[in-house]
């Protein structure tokens, strides 16, 4: 097993880069990220936009660089549960048709990061 410190290194990029971009895209749409928190139905859209936008981007950057890895997949995998239960659960599996496929994809990433820590290897952590 001398290269199985290296497996989440790649998981923490893999879902760090993407809650980091999404992050940074919501941070550059404010107003309408926060409309869409509206119509799906979600109270004091403009506070949990700013929200979801920071655990997404301060969060992503964490994963990448293995700090408080812990508690970013904790605060991602909340995160994607709401987001499956208000805006993709009633559209069905498919990712192409807007379903959970990929927001569980990375509800089950962020959590094996909870369960595992960042790892030993380039990780601020290295647990």
């Amino acid at each position: 097993k001398p290269y199985s410190d290296w497996a989440l290194i790649f998981l923490r990029l893999a879902v760090g880069i993407v809650f980091l971009v999404h992050g940074v895209q919501k941070l550059l749409n404010i107003s309408g990220t926060a409309g869409f928190f509206t119509q799906l139905g979600i109270p004091a859209p403009l506070f949990f936009t700013w929200i979801v936008t920071l655990v997404e981007a301060v969060g992503g950057l964490f994963l990448i660089i293995g700090f408080l890895t812990r508690w970013s997949a904790l605060l991602i995998a909340i995160d994607m549960i709401v987001a499956i239960l208000l805006a993709h659960l009633s559209n069905g599996f498919f990712a192409q048709n807007g379903g959970y496929e990929f927001p569980l994809t990375l509800l089950l990433g962020a959590l094996a990061l909870l369960f595992s820590g960042a790892g030993k290897k380039f990780a601020v952590d290295k647990s």
